[in-house]
């Protein structure tokens, strides 16, 4: 192309009054040579055009509609209630939670396969201290986390012993008890057992508050189910971290105690209290008004008794049911103990657990 558009003269206003000169319409007319200083000023004007503003005004529809999305999706789950995730997961009326911050992922997912074993996976609720937790199981297990506010500090729930591990815990009977006004039964289990076997069977009659024993002394197998005697301390050593309650008075009176001696022992520098102590004190102080059932100890040992008396569990092979990783302390030492008993099932079986690979 030799030449730019030819241009059509403009009609001045005033031509009437002030006519062109032949010489200025002739310039006026003129076709822009597209190698001419003005016609290579006018594509250099269109390329910036094209090249800077084009661009940047279709950027934003694109960036902003993911923005818009991933932050629709977030919003999704942080307005999530608990009574809406309890009626998503609920099966006949039942629910199997724990609750479970950052640093505890591997140990979900690794209590998630054995459950998933049992079939029972559908209903878990993962009750999720903090978002980084509610949207990483939300993005592979829609629907199957919530968080219920404030969410707490992840890095510093997970030591033992610590104000946040305190905090942590201290929240377990508000969560049990807003479900069981909710109208469910719910399981409570720590996240570093396992299942072997399908323990619902093993929840006989219709208790309000089923537990298991924390003490390592061996039980005859034909043990009471009533509630044991008070220890040295005054109150019992039953666990609180396999629980199973039915929405009945009881059960919710049980968890009112439990916040109340929460309340009363707070956690100090002096005295690291964690939840065990006031959830003992609870039973025994409405063990009278409540029906309590102790779970059989061969089917429901406490680690201090599974992984430390070998000769006890030669004699009740086949009877144990979920076991517990307690009496140790430390990520660490809890996966090496696992590993050595075949219980780390995570290494191998990931892709068993409904959240695959984290």
């Amino acid at each position: 192309m030799s030449s730019f558009l030819h241009q059509r003269p403009i009609q001045n206003p005033f031509s009437n009054a002030y006519p062109v000169s032949p010489r200025s319409s002739s310039t006026s007319q003129r076709p822009i040579s597209i190698f001419s200083p003005t016609g290579l000023i006018i594509l250099l004007s269109l390329m910036v055009i094209l090249g800077v503003f084009v661009p940047w005004s279709g950027m934003p529809v694109a960036t902003f509609s993911n923005s818009k999305k991933a932050s629709s999706s977030l919003s999704k789950w942080r307005d999530y209630t608990l009574a809406e995730a309890a009626s998503f997961v609920a099966k006949n009326g039942t629910l199997i939670i724990c609750a479970v911050s950052q640093p505890h992922l591997p140990f979900l997912n690794n209590w998630l396969i054995s459950i998933t074993r049992q079939k029972h996976q559908e209903k878990v609720l993962v009750i999720a201290e903090d978002y980084a937790t509610l949207y990483k199981v939300n993005e592979k297990w829609p629907g199957h986390a919530v968080l219920v506010p404030p969410a707490i500090d992840s890095q510093t729930a997970h030591k033992f012993g610590s104000q946040g591990f305190f905090n942590f815990t201290s929240r377990r009977p508000q969560h049990l008890l807003k479900i069981l006004e909710l109208g469910y039964n719910v399981m409570y289990n720590d996240v570093d057992m396992v299942w072997l076997r399908d323990p619902f069977p093993y929840l006989e009659g219709n208790h309000d508050v089923y537990f298991t024993d924390d003490m390592v002394a061996v039980k005859a197998l034909n043990h009471s189910h009533d509630l044991p005697p008070p220890g040295k301390k005054g109150r019992t050593y039953i666990c609180s971290c396999m629980i199973f309650l039915r929405p009945k008075d009881g059960a919710k009176l049980v968890m009112k105690k439990w916040i109340e001696e929460l309340q009363a022992q707070p956690w100090s520098k002096a005295k690291k209290a964690n939840d065990q102590p006031a959830f003992n004190w609870a039973l025994n102080k409405t063990a009278g008004l409540v029906d309590l059932y102790l779970l059989p100890q061969a089917a429901f040992p406490t680690g201090g008794l599974y992984f430390k008396n070998q000769t006890w569990v030669q004699q009740t092979k086949g009877m144990h049911v979920i076991i517990h990783n307690n009496y140790i302390t430390g990520f660490e030492k809890k996966i090496k103990r696992f590993q050595d008993y075949g219980l780390w099932l995570v290494d191998d079986h990931a892709l068993d657990s409904p959240l695959g690979r984290l």
